[in-house]
């Protein structure tokens, strides 16, 4: 079968790899849609993604969708009370928490903190964990969410993300009728936004430096939109603010717009190591800043709430066969495009 699989550094091809064989337990699941992430992005731009960094080539890939080709005899059961079955549509959860570890009872749900997580597409431990950026992939039955009848495979891979913005979201507390500002409206900013429109915020800013960007938010829900590029200020003394630029840079902006005793949610990855940012008004404005990992089980909400009607479509704007990723991945990487989510056609 064909995969997108990085080498290194600037080294990005779509090779045969073998077909995976479905042992007794897994589930194998013919995929027919990806998301390009910014981490897959940068594991081809740099080699590493954070503190991952790549040592042998590895299949991308972990925003996925697609549908059950074969049920392995020990894994019957478990899908047949999921309600799974070949031919049903699904969505995959990326994440396998490994390792002996006891974690605190305060903590115990909270599973997006375990100390070791194997990810699709991730080079954080040896052997690497592949994604899903081939045709096909044995999974586990208990990572399977079945897709809902309204929503396509194509709108479930990007219930990943959605399940990351949700997670963001929720850090914060209860949005109802509440002010929020997004800082950074690529597309997990632009899920922010979507998400907490869903849950009930007041007025919604969204920041970003691309005129192309703060359209999507627009479309997904943000009542104004600032580009510090053209001079806009920031808003001030709104409730919670969400930083989903990760960049040092944007923190004391943020930190300024937010009211005292209000909320920050750091959802935006930081760069590795230190980082020089303004934090002083954290103390004097009383202000909660909060981090935001991944997701516990958010995806399944991502899935309901698209259901429901949350439309993620203005964020797809390109889509590419999986024999042109090299190409999608280039799109993804410049934001001139006017790219936000790249969907690969996985088959």
């Amino acid at each position: 079968m064909k995969a997108v699989v990085v080498h290194g550094k600037d080294d990005l091809r779509v090779e045969e790899v073998p077909d995976p064989v479905t042992d007794p337990d897994d589930v194998l699941v013919e995929m027919e849609w990806g998301g390009i992430c910014g981490s897959d992005v940068s594991y081809w731009k740099h080699g590493a993604s954070g503190t991952a960094v790549l040592k042998d080539p590895l299949i991308l890939g972990h925003e996925v969708a697609g549908h059950v080709v074969e049920i392995g005899a020990g894994a019957a059961a478990e899908a047949e009370r999921l309600g799974v079955r070949e031919g049903t549509r699904v969505t995959i959860h990326p994440a396998t928490p490994v390792g002996d570890h006891a974690m605190p009872a305060d903590l115990a749900e909270r599973t997006n903190l375990w100390p070791e997580v194997r990810y699709f597409g991730s080079a954080a431990f040896s052997p690497h964990e592949h994604g899903g950026f081939a045709r096909l992939r044995t999974v586990r039955p208990d990572q399977l969410r079945v897709v809902p009848d309204r929503v396509s495979t194509k709108e479930a891979a990007l219930a990943e993300p959605f399940g990351v913005a949700l997670h963001a979201v929720a850090r914060a507390g209860d949005l109802s009728g509440r002010s929020v500002l997004v800082n950074g409206s690529g597309p997990i900013g632009a899920l922010v936004v979507a998400a907490a429109r869903a849950k009930g915020a007041g007025t919604i800013y969204a920041s970003d430096l691309s005129p192309a960007a703060l359209e999507i938010a627009r479309k997904m829900g943000a009542d104004h939109t600032v580009n510090p590029a053209s001079g806009d200020a920031l808003p001030q003394d709104v409730e919670v603010a969400f930083e989903a630029s990760g960049a040092p840079k944007a923190l004391g902006g943020v930190i300024a717009a937010v009211r005292r005793g209000g909320v920050i949610v750091q959802v935006g990855n930081l760069p590795a190591g230190e980082v020089s940012a303004a934090l002083g008004n954290l103390v004097t404005r009383e202000i909660d800043y909060r981090g935001s990992y991944r997701f516990v089980d958010e995806i399944s909400d991502a899935l309901r709430l698209m259901a429901d009607g949350v439309d993620v479509s203005p964020l797809m704007t390109h889509e590419v066969e999986l024999v042109e990723a090299a190409h999608g991945f280039g799109l993804a990487a410049d934001r001139s495009t006017g790219s936000s989510k790249v969907m690969l056609k996985l088959s």
